[in-house]
């Protein structure tokens, strides 16, 4: 009888544990709110928001780009996103280099102005009056305006025709020493960006 008791109530806390599992379940969804997937991007969305310059038969153009991520910290890689509708994939499929110029938020409606325009139409750096300085070791041409600017040599296409993605190294890279601050912009989608401000510092031993 002992026994039986016992494994009576077993099952009794069994389902009284699952019971306050799914009570709890049900509170913490009633806390969150479900997003459509095709949002999801916003949530992730890296930064910060660059130019990127690209230079073919004498004539350069600039794209403004969000989708990058690092790969390695030495020699520093760097994978990006381009649509293959972007006027600028076919330029850096077939040059294989280019210049990630990093803007401040000073320059935020020229980059945005670049991305709602295509260079097959117009010439942006005459446009939204930047200023186009030579690189040191690729064509295409640094953007003056920018606080830094890294030349950039494609080293991989393995997944350019799948997923549109280059990975890129950088074998130059400048910095204006004059910018003691500098605040970049974050796309968060829709038009909506974040300006980085405040910066704290935690011990770690993160590189």
């Amino acid at each position: 009888m002992k026994s039986t008791r016992r494994w009576a109530r077993g099952p009794r806390n069994a389902r009284s544990g699952l019971d306050e599992l799914q009570r709890r379940l049900s509170t913490f969804l009633l806390a969150r709110r479900s997003i459509p997937l095709s949002e999801v991007y916003r949530l992730l969305e890296p930064g910060p928001v660059v130019l990127l310059t690209t230079a073919r038969k004498g004539h350069a153009n600039v794209m403004t780009m969000s989708w990058h991520t690092m790969m390695e910290f030495e020699p520093p890689l760097v994978g990006c996103v381009l649509s293959n509708r972007n006027f600028t994939f076919n330029i850096l499929k077939a040059t294989k280099e280019c210049v990630i110029n990093i803007p401040t938020v000073e320059l935020a409606a020229k980059v945005v102005g670049c991305g709602n325009t295509s260079g097959r139409d117009v010439d942006k750096f005459k446009i939204f009056r930047l200023t186009p300085a030579p690189a040191s070791r690729v064509q295409a041409p640094l953007i003056n305006e920018c606080y830094a600017n890294l030349e950039c040599r494609v080293i991989d296409t393995k997944m350019v025709t799948k997923y549109n993605f280059f990975v890129m190294e950088v074998i130059e890279a400048w910095i204006d020493p004059s910018r003691k601050s500098p605040r970049t912009i974050h796309h968060m989608g829709k038009g909506a960006f974040m300006v980085a401000g405040k910066t704290i510092k935690l011990p770690s031993k993160m590189k």
